[in-house]
């Protein structure tokens, strides 16, 4: 290119001329680096990874953070659902034939005497009436099978599952109870030695917790403090020694009506599993893991 007597450049094969190219302004730049920075956020780690990488912690996952026992209903509609629960430390089947056994020694035996008598042996639970010759005889003639019982608890298992509810062979805390609903850990606890008087006892411990279960679950989640359904209260004659106990001395008058509702309906079967499928919420997960949800 040369440059005319005038001032004006132009290409010196063809002689036309030619315009001024514009620099790359400020505002282009700004642009630009702005484009790349956004680019460079949609590929940062995760806000977890971020955390570990600078202090090295695990974050915890947000099932497992501590909620508030008593979350308002709007809060508590907006909190995530429980993570997995599940049997610990024992699992179905052996569960179930350590029930199997407890149950085989309900069945009255006989003890034949030198002198030519017989002497019979039974079981009796609390309450129970003391059985004549005849009807020991009938028991051990058609001993009851208790497999309604081991099929309700199956039932109960799954449904208590299914809803995030951690079930634990272990010492309640509280001292003298059979079983424990401890909503902030989301453990249900019942004493091992409750396996060594059968299904139909073991049934009844684990319905009346399930029952406890449901009663927190009305109050939003999982975790909330138990608030009563309504339910009857009409606790059976041979339990209302057990509302005296001092276990329950120093229970409030909400905490003694919660316990009533339990009493009274933990006989029934299937209805500590309707009470969890018509009040609590499905685990994360429940539905991959094929177990029950309300």
């Amino acid at each position: 290119m040369r440059r005319r007597p005038d001032g004006v450049w132009i290409c010196q094969h063809c002689g036309a001329s030619l315009k001024r190219r514009r620099g790359v302004g400020p505002l282009a730049l700004l642009v630009g680096g702005l484009a790349a920075l956004g680019f460079g956020l949609t590929v940062l780690p995760p806000a977890a990874e971020v955390q570990r990488r600078l202090t090295g912690l695990e974050l915890p996952a947000v099932h497992d953070l501590p909620l508030l026992l008593d979350a308002p209903p709007q809060l508590a509609a907006l909190l995530p659902p429980p993570g997995p629960g599940g049997l610990e430390g024992i699992d179905e089947p052996t569960l179930m034939d350590q029930l199997a056994r407890a149950d085989a020694a309900w069945i009255p035996r006989a003890e034949p005497l030198p002198d030519g008598r017989t002497r019979y042996h039974y079981k009796r639970r609390s309450g129970d009436p003391q059985l004549s010759v005849a009807e020991i005889r009938s028991l051990m003639l058609n001993p009851p099978s208790f497999g309604q019982e081991r099929e309700a608890i199956r039932e109960l298992l799954a449904d208590l599952v299914g809803v995030g509810v951690r079930i634990q062979l272990s010492q309640p805390l509280k001292r003298g109870a059979a079983g424990e609903w401890d909503p902030r850990e989301r453990s249900l606890r019942i004493k091992p030695t409750v396996l060594q008087s059968g299904s139909a006892e073991f049934f009844q411990v684990l319905n009346h917790e399930a029952i406890h279960v449901a009663q927190s679950c009305s109050s939003g989640h999982l975790r909330a403090s138990p608030r009563p359904l309504g339910l009857s209260e009409q606790v059976p004659s041979a339990l209302q020694p057990v509302l005296n106990d001092p276990l329950y001395s120093q229970a409030s008058l909400l905490e003694r009506q919660l316990e009533r509702e339990a009493y009274a309906n933990q006989h029934r079967l299937g209805y500590g599993a309707e009470l969890l499928r018509r009040h609590c919420r499905p685990a994360a997960g429940s539905a991959a893991l094929g177990l029950a949800s309300p």
